[in-house]
Formats: C-alpha cells, structure tokens, sequence
C-alpha cells in the first residue's frame, strides 16, 4: 500500500501545532512571573499609579480611587481600534455619574490630545503611561481593559476587551451584580 504524503500532511501539521500549544500551556503554568502577569486582579487592592501627567489633564491619584463609590479605570490608546468604538459606552457611564479614571497607554502625547479632541472627554482624571509600568502593574494585556474598584479600593471586576452596549448588558452588569454592585447606566444603554 503507498502512503499518499499529501493526505498525512495536515494531520502532521495539526499534532504539531496542538504540541506547540501544550508546551505554551504548560511552561506558563510552570513560571509563577508569566502566570501572575497574566492573572486578573479581581479582589486585591488596586495597584500603584506611576503616570506621567498629559497636557492640562489632572493626574489620577490612589486617593481617587477609594472612598468614591464604584470607580472606573480605563486603560486606552488613540492607536487602538476598539478603544474608539467603546468611547461612546465610556462616555455615558461616565455622564451616568460614574467616575472614569482614564490611563492613556504607550501612546504619542499628541496622538492622545487628537483623539480626546475628536471624540471628546469622558474622564474625570487623565494620565499618561507612555513605558507601561502602571500597566504591568495592573495586569494590562491588552486594549482597552477596564476596571471596576469599590469604596475600599479593591477591584471587584477587571473587563478584558471593548466596553461596548453588548458587553456592558451581557457581561459586566451581570458580574457587577452578582458582586453586589450596581452600575449607573442610561436606560438605553442597559437593554431596559
């Protein structure tokens, strides 16, 4: 019987990509750094903010983000795609009486002040991480991510990926709830 290579080709191809897989899983599992980087910081403290001030924007402070109800920080860039499109979700909560702390990420100074300009400013303090230490510190994989921290200081849900209306009506006011918080939202944007 002759062996058609062709045919054998994909099946070769598809245990050697599920071993590369496996070995990604299994050496981060095994290196504490990597899978602490990685982790949520849903119920520690919020980390320090180690920002650099953007234009006439005043600085997040750590005393912001305790003894003010439900806060929000934002992690986002002019570069990224899904940071504009969850802007008009931002900018409602934050119209909503929410507090939006906003942590402008390895951007250009300018290309943030353009952004802001176009589309508006929905934060109640703005600052700049332009080498990503706060980043690091708060878990940041990628944009935009947002965090919810309470009147403790603790963060009680940590929201990879775009705010948009489905994720906030599908994901985030349902784990909020389910935390014991509520989150003032318009009436259009909750599905009500």
């Amino acid at each position: 019987m002759k062996i058609n290579w062709l045919m054998v080709l994909p099946l070769v191809l598809s245990l050697a990509l599920l071993g590369l897989a496996a070995n990604r899983l299994i050496n981060t599992a095994d290196n504490p750094t990597r899978a602490a980087a990685t982790a949520p910081l849903e119920g520690s403290l919020a980390p320090d903010l180690d920002l650099q001030p953007l234009d006439r924007f005043d600085l997040p402070r750590r005393e912001d983000l305790q003894g003010n109800g439900l806060v929000m920080v934002n992690f986002w860039a002019s570069w990224c795609m899904p940071c504009r499109a969850e802007h008009p979700v931002l900018t409602a909560l934050a119209e909503a009486g929410t507090p939006l702390y906003g942590i402008n990420y390895r951007d250009a100074p300018e290309d943030a002040l353009a952004f802001l300009d176009e589309l508006g400013n929905p934060f109640t303090r703005l600052g700049a991480d332009p080498e990503a230490r706060t980043g690091r510190m708060w878990g940041v994989n990628a944009l935009p991510e947002t965090l919810f921290i309470n009147n403790d200081g603790v963060i009680v849900l940590q929201f990879r990926g775009p705010l948009v209306q489905r994720s906030l009506r599908n994901q985030v006011i349902p784990a909020l709830a389910a935390a014991g918080y509520d989150l003032p939202v318009p009436a259009a944007m909750a599905g009500e």
